[in-house]
C-alpha cells in the first residue's frame, strides 16, 4: 500500500485527493497531511483517515479544536513544520496541494529525500524553477504535475518521440470575464470574479484564472517542468474545458489530451504513476460533449500573459518577481484595496522597479520573494491611502 501525505487537504485539489484516495482504500492510505486554519475540517479528514501526523500551517489557528494529539493522530503548528513532517515521513508520494510559494520548503525537503512530488502548486516551480532544477539533478525524486495542463501535457510528451513535438498548448476556460464587455472590467466584484464558469477552485486560483495570470503561471512552469522554450509554449481559450492541453508535431498533426474536467484524473494519475489508474472515474463519453470551441486570447482583456512571457523570457528572478507581486495584488483585491485591473498593473510596477538577478542559492530567491511583496504591499498602501 502506498502511503501518502498530502499537503493542502482543506482546499479544492486536496479535497480531490481524498476523492481519489476513497475510491482506492485498497492502494493508498493517508499517511500525514496539512492544513491551513481549517481544524474543524481536520478533525473530520482524522475520523474517516487516521493518519499519523497533521500539520496546522497557520499557527493561529484555533489549538483548542484538536490540541496536540486527536485520538492515535499527532498534532503540530506552523508553517515552519510542514517540511519537517514532510522530512519525517515514511510517505512515498508528496502531493503538494497547498497555495502559494510556502510550497518551496515542503517541496525541497520531498526531492531531498527522493520521495515522488505529485505537484499541484505551481508557485513552487515558478518562483524557485532554476533552484529546483538543479536540486533535481542530484535526486532520485520524480516530479508528476497535477494540474490540469501539466499533467496533460505530461502524459502527451511521455508518450512521444520528443523530436517530433514541434510546440505545447495548454488550454483555458478563459475565466469568469470571457464574455464580458472590456470596459464592464472597471469594475467587477470580488463575488464575480469568483464566480467561474467550469471549475470549484480556491479564491486565489480563481482571480488568477479571471485574469489568466493562472495560465502565465503555467506557462513558465511548464518551461521547467518540460523544457520547451517559450516560444514553443502556447495558450488557447476552450471554454468546455474538455481538451487540457494538446502538442503539435513536426508535421503539423495534433495530439490532444480530453477528459470530463474533473480533478480527479491528474490526481489519480499522479498517485499511480508510473502504472496506470485501473478503473474509470466518470462516465463521460465523446457524445455528451456536444461541442469544442478554440479561441486565441485577447491581449487587452489578459495583459497578464505578455508579463508572464517577458518575465520568463528574462529569466533569473522576474518569474519569482512575476508571482510575488501577483500573490500580494490578489489578496489586495479580495480584501478589496485594489481594483480587479490593478492585479496586472502591480505585476508590472513590480517587474520594472524590481533588479533582475540570476542566483545560485535558494536563499537569494527567497530574498527576492520578500523585497518583491513589500514592493508591492507598499505601492498598493500608497495607491489606497
Amino acid at each position: 500500500m502506498e502511503r501518502i501525505c498530502l499537503l493542502g487537504a482543506s482546499g479544492s485539489v486536496g479535497e480531490s485527493a481524498l476523492r481519489v484516495l476513497k475510491k482506492f482504500p485498497e492502494k493508498f492510505s493517508l499517511e500525514s497531511f496539512s492544513v491551513n486554519t481549517n481544524v474543524v475540517r481536520a478533525k473530520e479528514i482524522i475520523d474517516e483517515f487516521s493518519p499519523e501526523i497533521v500539520c496546522v500551517s497557520d499557527e493561529t489557528a484555533d489549538k483548542s479544536v484538536l490540541g496536540t494529539r486527536y485520538k492515535n493522530t499527532e498534532i503540530i503548528y506552523g508553517q515552519q513544520n510542514l517540511a519537517g513532517m514532510v522530512k519525517d515521513s515514511s510517505a512515498g508520494t508528496v502531493l503538494t496541494a497547498v497555495v502559494g510559494s510556502v510550497g518551496i520548503m515542503p517541496t525541497v525537503e520531498t526531492i531531498k529525500s527522493g520521495k515522488k512530488l505529485a505537484v499541484a502548486n505551481k508557485e513552487t516551480l515558478v518562483t524557485f524553477g532554476p533552484y529546483i532544477k538543479k536540486l533535481l539533478e542530484t535526486s532520485s525524486s520524480v516530479v508528476v504535475p497535477v494540474d490540469s495542463e501539466h499533467n496533460a501535457l505530461f502524459q502527451l510528451v511521455e508518450n512521444t518521440r520528443r523530436s517530433s513535438i514541434k510546440t505545447l498548448t495548454l488550454t483555458a476556460s478563459g475565466g469568469s470575464f470571457r464574455d464580458w464587455p472590456l470596459e464592464k472590467l472597471k469594475n467587477v466584484t470580488v463575488a464575480e470574479a469568483l464566480n467561474h464558469p467550469t471549475w470549484n477552485m480556491g479564491p486565489k486560483i480563481t482571480i488568477d484564472s479571471a485574469g489568466l495570470i493562472n495560465k502565465g503561471l503555467e506557462v513558465i512552469e511548464a518551461h521547467f517542468l518540460f523544457d520547451f522554450d517559450y516560444e514553443d509554449i502556447e495558450i488557447v481559450i476552450h471554454p468546455e474545458s474538455i481538451v487540457h492541453g494538446m502538442i503539435e508535431l513536426n508535421d503539423g498533426a495534433y495530439l490532444s489530451y480530453n477528459s470530463h474536467p474533473d480533478m480527479m484524473y491528474p490526481i489519480a494519475h499522479s498517485l499511480f504513476y508510473p502504472d496506470s489508474v485501473p478503473e474509470k472515474l466518470h462516465n463521460s463519453k465523446p457524445f455528451s460533449w456536444k461541442q469544442l470551441t478554440f479561441r486565441k486570447p485577447d491581449e487587452k482583456r489578459y495583459p497578464a500573459i505578455r508579463l508572464a512571457y517577458e518575465a520568463g523570457k528574462t529569466g533569473g528572478t522576474a518569474p519569482a518577481v512575476f508571482n510575488a507581486a501577483n500573490e500580494v495584488a490578489v489578496e489586495s483585491f479580495l480584501n478589496g484595496q485594489i481594483p480587479f485591473l490593478a492585479i496586472p498593473e502591480m505585476i508590472d510596477y513590480s517587474l520594472n522597479n524590481m533588479e533582475i538577478t540570476w542566483p545560485d542559492s535558494l536563499e537569494e530567491f527567497l530574498e527576492t520573494d520578500r523585497r518583491t511583496r513589500s514592493l508591492a504591499a507598499n505601492k498598493i498602501k500608497s495607491r489606497v491611502s
